[in-house]
């Protein structure tokens, strides 16, 4: 023999493509052969078509397999199922399931049903059959491979390599696993009238049901070299048939595929997923932009996408609530549902907990809360939480921050973690490097404005949070933590420090394991901060409420005050104002986006005169910047959130002068 790899896939798929009995698939990015048991033979051929100068099989060669077997379901026996309560009989096996043994291949002679030389697998091993014929009679030897686990639905490559009473396994370019047996491989093993069986012996039974992408026998040689130097040990070739290979990303022209394939296609939905060599191949509906897109193996690739664009906003719940709103917090429990934290001024009763039923919210849970202002949402592993910042004090006179735990056997949220704070207005939870932080603000003790706001950190032992950094603060109002590359943000809103609102609002950075001051900017009873990005950059947009300096001249109007965006300059490593546009009052800024358009709410508050004032949508226009589109009529407006379902996308406002919020429907064209 010249050593060259015989390629008994390649040669059992006839020129113009798969024979008779086989399906092309494409699973996890790569393609393999579906065998048919309805007729065997059709998947064989003479072994006189590899061996053409010599009618006997190698003495030593290597014999390389690419597949994937299907994963095996347990037996449940008679025993278990009663102990279910389920009714008596014989082991449950399903049908479309691997057997007990498969047959990867067999070399069989026409008058015979003996194996001369076959491979199967059965559950967590793998045999490797011979005829043995120097005595009379001859018999069949088995050698085995026990630990070998390929039922996985998982594509491996297998090279097994002979010599003599030498039987060397590897799987995946792993350890090999070596047998040694009494019996030597055949030193003159005759394949006259010898026939090749893809995935069988010849008979339905036995028959391999599981995907085949490689099929090699390499004469004289140990593949395993050959073979472990690719980057994907799983998938390694050798030689694969040409309608198993992989096509260009792009077609070269309009033509059609020249072997068409089926795939085992799967669609995921919701969230964006990774996408990597594992999902190759596989498809993701984006419910939201009504977008199928196709991973190729590092990103996610558009193939069919509705561009919406928001055509006008029309009101869909007036929801009344146990009292005034400070603030909503709106928030997905994994297997549960959409809910709204409301955060209600008076108590009793409490804020409330709304949950999204049959397209809408109703009422879920009251919660005590002491003047509630605002409500955070976050998850620590899979424990699931939900913070409240009180403003006022308890019926005791106590001053507490509550942390809340979702309670999996209640379906309810139970009180969990009780902090001291100060007249607090704000939480803000985030991870750093793995560890898990809540920052509260708190806005004044007594009269004294110029107070420390407090970092907490989740202490993993102890499963509580506990004090990490103090951060002083002047009157302030909420907390944003963002990121940047490797780095991570925290910005503080301070309102009054006591005699002005005209005051630094301050960024700061983490860098060595505590946060350090980055920037100040000047604000003018700062509420609220923003951040957001579009396309590569980074903006931050601060809601100022209004403009008051004990020692100035009242202004005209302390409340028709621009509010700023500012956007990161990478050069000066600093935010840079990018735009002012006029506000009133203005407590929040909630930046949301249809489908390529991006936008921000403000609002707007009270102008000086009324309660009853426009809030605006602003669209981004791009070197015009923000431009105002929708003019929204509000109530003392507070707070902005907006949130997707899979009916549509909608925004939602609370009223801090009003027992009333409303969620607004975003029509889209």
């Amino acid at each position: 023999t010249d050593l060259r790899p015989l390629d008994i896939l390649s040669e059992a798929v006839p020129p113009g493509g798969p024979a008779r009995g086989m399906r092309v698939f494409q699973v996890q990015g790569v393609r393999g052969f579906q065998l048919s048991a309805s007729r065997p033979r059709a998947l064989g051929f003479p072994a006189s078509r590899l061996f053409i100068h010599c009618d006997r099989f190698p003495e030593e060669f290597s014999i390389i397999v690419t597949l994937r077997a299907l994963r095996r379901p347990a037996k449940v026996s008679a025993a278990g199922r009663a102990r279910r309560g389920d009714s008596p009989g014989p082991p449950l096996r399903a049908r479309a399931f691997p057997q007990r043994n498969e047959y990867i291949f067999t070399l069989m002679v026409e008058e015979s049903p003996s194996v001369l030389v076959g491979l199967r697998y059965a559950p967590d091993k793998l045999h490797f059959l011979f005829w043995s014929q120097e005595r009379a009679g001859g018999w069949q030897t088995r050698v085995t491979f026990p630990n070998v686990s390929l039922s996985d639905n998982q594509w491996h490559t297998l090279v097994l390599a002979v010599s003599g009473q030498s039987f060397s396994l590897t799987v995946d370019c792993s350890i090999p696993k070596d047998v040694v047996v009494e019996t030597p491989f055949p030193a003159s093993l005759s394949v006259r009238r010898a026939s090749f069986y893809l995935g069988n012996r010849r008979r339905r039974k036995g028959l391999f049901t599981g995907l085949l992408r490689q099929l090699v026998l390499l004469p004289g040689a140990d593949a395993t070299p050959r073979i472990c130097h690719a980057m994907n040990f799983k998938v390694a070739t050798l030689s694969v048939p040409t309608v198993l290979q992989d096509v260009p990303a792009k077609p070269v022209s309009n033509e059609v595929l020249k072997y068409p394939y089926e795939t085992d296609m799967k669609v995921t939905l919701g969230a964006r997923p990774r996408c990597s060599k594992q999902e190759k191949a596989q498809f993701w509906f984006n419910v939201f932009r009504r977008g199928l897109y196709l991973c190729n193996d590092s990103t996610w690739v558009s193939m069919l996408e509705v561009q919406h664009r928001l055509d006008y906003v029309e009101e869909y719940q007036n929801l009344v609530t146990n009292s005034e709103t400070m603030g909503i917090e709106v928030f997905t429990i994994p297997k549960v549902g959409l809910f709204a934290a409301m955060a209600n001024r008076i108590t009793p009763p409490g804020s409330a907990i709304y949950r999204w039923t049959d397209g809408k919210f109703v009422h879920y849970q009251n919660i005590p809360t002491y003047q509630a202002q605002s409500w955070k949402y976050f998850t620590i592993g899979k424990k699931i939480f939900l913070a409240v910042a009180n403003f006022e004090q308890n019926e005791r006179g106590q001053e507490f921050s509550v942390i809340y735990k979702w309670s999996r056997r209640k379906a309810k949220f139970i009180t969990y973690q009780r902090i001291t704070t100060h007249s607090a207005r704000d939480w803000e939870a985030f991870v750093i490097e793995g560890e898990a932080f809540l920052a509260v603000v708190n806005h004044r003790e007594g009269n004294n404005h110029n107070i420390d706001s407090v970092i907490y950190r989740w202490n993993p032992r102890t499963g509580l949070f506990e004090t990490n950094q103090t951060i002083p603060t002047s009157g302030a109002y909420d907390w944003e933590f963002f990121t940047i590359g490797p780095y991570s943000f925290l910005a503080v809103a301070n309102t009054f420090n006591g005699t002005s609102t005209k005051i630094y609002s301050h960024i700061y950075i983490w860098l060595s394991g505590s946060f350090q001051l980055f920037q100040s900017i000047l604000t003018f009873g700062a509420a609220d901060w923003e951040v957001f990005h579009i396309g590569d950059r980074v903006f931050l947009a601060v809601a100022n409420s209004h403009s008051y300096d004990s020692g100035m001249p009242a202004p005209s109007n302390f409340y028709a005050i621009n509010s700023s965006i500012y956007e990161l300059n990478i050069t000066a490593q600093m935010f840079v104002k990018f735009q002012d546009l006029l506000t009133y009052s203005a407590l929040d800024w909630e930046f949301f986006s249809v489908g390529d358009d991006s936008f921000l709410v403000v609002a707007n508050s009270f102008d000086g005169f009324t309660f009853s004032v426009n809030s605006i949508i602003y669209r981004w226009q791009g070197y015009e910047g923000f431009v105002a589109a929708h003019h929204l009529p509000t109530v003392g407006c507070r707070d902005w959130e907006a949130f997707h379902t899979a009916e549509g996308s909608y925004l939602f406002y609370s009223s801090a002068k009003e027992p009333l919020s409303k969620v607004l429907r975003l029509k889209t064209t």
